[in-house]
């Protein structure tokens, strides 16, 4: 068997892990099953936790919402105004570095700095849309509980606190007399959020934010007859349900991805988050090649400049991909002398395992898509709002993840849909929240 890639598709189907031995019907039907298991409270790999926000209250025009939006190293504040017509205007827009990521602080002071940040645009609005990119529980009256945070942040005092709760005790000290409604929400139900706010006058049924950067989540809109771990709903009515998915536990892993993720720093953590995010994709893809030439697909050349590199990044493998015998990567490096079949080689492997990440990533998608139970109407799709650099600048991704979309979602589930790319996403959607729930 001679043909690269059918030597490619031959080994990764020893390991279990070529695209084309998952079937996505399957891979969905266990993937909703996950989300149903979530959702009743059951022991599941999703968490699929409630917002207790809602999509349906009209937006609120000519009225300012203060948002703020803690990031991994940066929180941003603006002021946010939806006129009439037009897109929504952005003012008072600063960025300031997030408190305890150079040194620990105390709950006071982390609650004290963000309040320091916005106090000077305070009175603008009593409504504030808090974006905060940590895991936390929320309550109904859209508070959150932060659980913990990232190991760049140091504020153990502030970990199970309630945030909007402890900003308004801080507001308050800093001399701010009027009582703010906070609402807090992640980035991902901020990015569903933001579709609300699309500018192209088209209809959509519903609303599903996802995002495919370092790492991956998808929210979409549940209804509360259908959530049974929450209690006091108004059944008849919605909310966003936060599906937590690169955790889905039950994707089909093969035996590199087994031991990779036993060699990372949280192994059986997100596994799923492992096959397709863009802080796990490079590295994978890596691993991969390195088995590949162990199993002989390589020169022996080829296999030692393989052996010789230490990290590589998946802008390094998507750079690869686009300039396979020019590019200034480490990967080109190692395979600067190589033959032309063993760069063929190494350029199917690797778009292979973009492959199946795509294949995953529709997955994803198309679950979410029919839990909503919206989108039967091509004239109303399902808004699709994407953010993250792994799906929008790893080669071939997004044109990838479309593919499966319309094979499956599309021409077998006549389930129509829309993907968004909305600038200022989570600034956006924190604004809606703010000035709707």
């Amino acid at each position: 068997m001679s043909d690269p890639k059918s030597r490619v598709k031959a080994f990764l189907s020893s390991q279990g892990m070529y695209h084309g031995d998952i079937k996505i019907q399957e891979t969905c039907d266990v993937f909703l099953g996950e989300m149903e298991k979530g959702l009743a409270g059951k022991k599941s790999s999703l968490a699929m936790l409630p917002t207790y926000i809602g999509t349906g209250r009209e937006l609120p025009r000519d009225k300012p919402v203060i948002v703020m939006d803690a990031g991994g190293t940066n929180f941003r504040v603006a002021t946010v105004t939806f006129r009439q017509i037009g897109a929504p205007e952005i003012s008072d827009f600063e960025v300031f570095p997030m408190p305890g990521i150079t040194a620990q602080v105390g709950k006071d002071e982390f609650f004290g700095t963000m309040a320091g940040y916005v106090k000077g645009i305070a009175a603008k609005s009593p409504n504030v849309g808090f974006c905060f990119s940590y895991p936390i529980e929320m309550f109904p009256n859209k508070d959150g509980r932060a659980l913990y945070f990232s190991k760049e942040i140091k504020a153990p005092e502030a970990a199970g606190q309630m945030i909007g709760q402890n900003m308004g005790q801080a507001l308050s000290r800093l001399g701010v007399q009027q009582d703010k409604h906070f609402v807090l929400l992640n980035d991902t139900v901020a990015t569903l959020l933001a579709g609300r706010a699309e500018a192209s006058g088209r209809r959509f049924d519903t609303y599903i934010g996802f995002i495919l950067g370092t790492g991956t989540n998808t929210a979409y809109v549940e209804q509360n007859s259908n959530i049974g771990k929450a209690k006091d709903l108004d059944l008849g009515d919605s909310q966003i349900v936060n599906v937590e998915s690169g955790g889905f536990g039950k994707a089909p892993r093969g035996r590199i991805d087994k031991k990779f993720d036993a060699a990372s720093v949280s192994p059986g953590v997100n596994t799923f988050e492992k096959m397709i995010s863009g802080a796990y994709i490079g590295p994978l893809c890596l691993v991969t090649a390195q088995a590949a030439a162990k199993a002989g697909l390589f020169s022996k050349a080829t296999a030692a400049g393989l052996a010789g590199i230490e990290t590589a990044t998946t802008k390094d493998f998507s750079d690869f991909l686009s300039r396979p015998e020019t590019g200034d990567n480490p990967v080109s490096a190692a395979l600067a002398d190589a033959s032309e079949d063993d760069i063929i080689t190494l350029y199917h492997l690797v778009d292979a395992l973009i492959e199946r990440a795509a294949k995953l990533t529709a997955t994803n998608l198309s679950s979410a898509a029919l839990k909503s139970g919206k989108g039967h109407n091509p004239c109303r799709p399902i808004c699709i709002v994407a953010e993250g650099t792994t799906f929008y600048r790893l080669k071939s991704l997004r044109q990838k993840v479309e593919y499966y979309l319309k094979q499956y979602l599309v021409e077998r589930k006549r389930v129509y849909y829309e993907i968004v790319s909305i600038d200022n996403a989570t600034l956006i959607g924190a604004a809606i929240a703010g000035l709707t729930n």
